[in-house]
């Protein structure tokens, strides 16, 4: 299997032991604590997951502008995104001179303990380097765009240093079919006896041209198993609930893929919006899960018209170094239904075909036909993913 992205094995910050974890949890209660924000709180999962192995931490100011700026942290880590815990002047007066804190859950009735961290320091990022990580992670400084507008919404304050994970927020108690760590699915990959898989991003149901997609790979590249993996964290007003997607994919899985080919899982995040840079670290967690190929496709992990329909592939060939990552990257253009040949193809690959030659629907004219009960073309989505759909909307 593929090795974890920076180290030889992996390295999740969840603590393991009951003893060690009852303990550190008694000693939080009696810690200076602040109420992180939401993305805080889904990074402190996925470093608890093994996710951004093999960071131990929040970062710094030096990190984060690092990784903004050429993707490597200032002790030459590759990692494509910063790892922050952000926060306001208020949550810096209540910690002062604190070595050790308490971080609790914003997202969890009563704000438990999520983690504790270890305090290396404290600094506030200013205004003009604040603006230039915006530009780079997401390249706008739009307030509109959901990614920057929720990269923007904590104070200016960083708490960097490394962390210890309690547990893993709402997701294990929300999403107990489909929540997994990144060692979790290690092991199931290993169980298997898969050596190649190929990894699904999504935070969206899957229709015919995503499940056809995700065939095309695995075969392409030879794997023995694909991995569907999908956002489980928070998601922009109008993206549809992972509960409904959960049910739609798992329909698909159970109905048109073979027998044991395909593992359906989530994980513990808040979309970015990012484009580019988001791809790039779905690439580093999808190597820590021990996926050798990821399919990045049009606008992948993009929002409106903010980034090119190819940007998130022309980004590993312009700016990741070569020798970054392990895993690959499997290409992808836009799928649909071909009516000219009856099947599902990737457009680019296809002769003698205009716009006209193909089956679209926008996602308002899905969700239109969907909510006044109306099916959707059979080429375009399986009919009881459909259902599914259908009745989330119709509700």
């Amino acid at each position: 299997m593929i090795k974890p992205h920076g180290s030889g094995r992996l390295k999740p910050l969840y603590v393991n032991d009951d003893k060690v974890r009852n303990e550190l949890k008694k000693e939080a209660e009696s810690l200076p604590a602040i109420v992180v924000g939401s993305a805080a709180a889904a990074n402190a999962v996925m470093l608890g997951c093994g996710y951004f192995n093999p960071l131990t931490g929040y970062m710094n100011e030096a990190d984060a502008v690092g990784t903004a700026e050429k993707m490597v942290t200032a002790d030459g880590t590759f990692f494509p995104v910063p790892i922050l815990n952000m926060v306001t002047s208020a949550d810096i007066s209540s910690i002062s001179g604190a070595k050790r804190i308490a971080l609790r859950d914003p997202n969890v009735a009563g704000n438990p303990v999520l983690a504790v961290q270890d305090v290396a320091a404290l600094e506030e990022l200013s205004a003009e380097k604040k603006e230039f990580i915006t530009q780079k992670i997401f390249r706008t400084l739009d307030a509109e765009h959901p990614g920057v507008a929720a990269f923007n919404a904590p104070g200016n304050f960083l708490i960097s240093g490394p962390i210890k994970v309690l547990n893993f927020s709402y997701f294990e108690t929300d999403f107990p079919g489909t929540f997994r760590t990144a060692y979790q699915i290690r092991e199931e990959i290993s169980k298997a006896g898969w050596e190649k898989v190929v990894a699904f991003q999504t935070r969206n149901p899957m229709h015919r041209a995503h499940e056809e997609l995700c065939k095309m790979a695995k075969e392409g590249v030879g794997a023995d198993g694909i991995l569907i993996h999908m956002l489980l964290g928070k998601l922009k007003k109008g993206d549809i609930p992972a509960d409904v997607r959960d049910a739609a994919i798992r329909k698909m899985v159970e109905l048109y893929f073979p027998p044991n080919t395909v593992l359906i899982t989530g994980y513990g995040f808040d979309m970015l919006y990012a484009g580019p840079r988001e791809a790039v670290l779905h690439a580093v967690f999808r190597q820590n899960c021990g996926c050798s190929h990821l399919i990045v496709g049009r606008d992948h992990a993009g929002v409106g018209s903010y980034y090119g329909p190819f940007d998130a592939q022309e980004i590993f060939e312009k700016e990741v170094p070569k020798d970054a990552l392990e895993i690959e990257i499997f290409q992808a253009d836009h799928t649909a239904w071909s009516k000219k040949l009856n099947k599902i193809v990737m457009m680019s690959r296809v002769e003698n075909h205009s716009k006209d030659d193909f089956i679209f629907l926008s996602g308002t004219k899905v969700r239109e036909m969907l909510s006044n009960g109306e099916a959707l073309p059979p080429e375009f989505s399986r009919p009881e993913v459909a259902e599914i759909l259908g009745q989330y909307y119709r509700s």
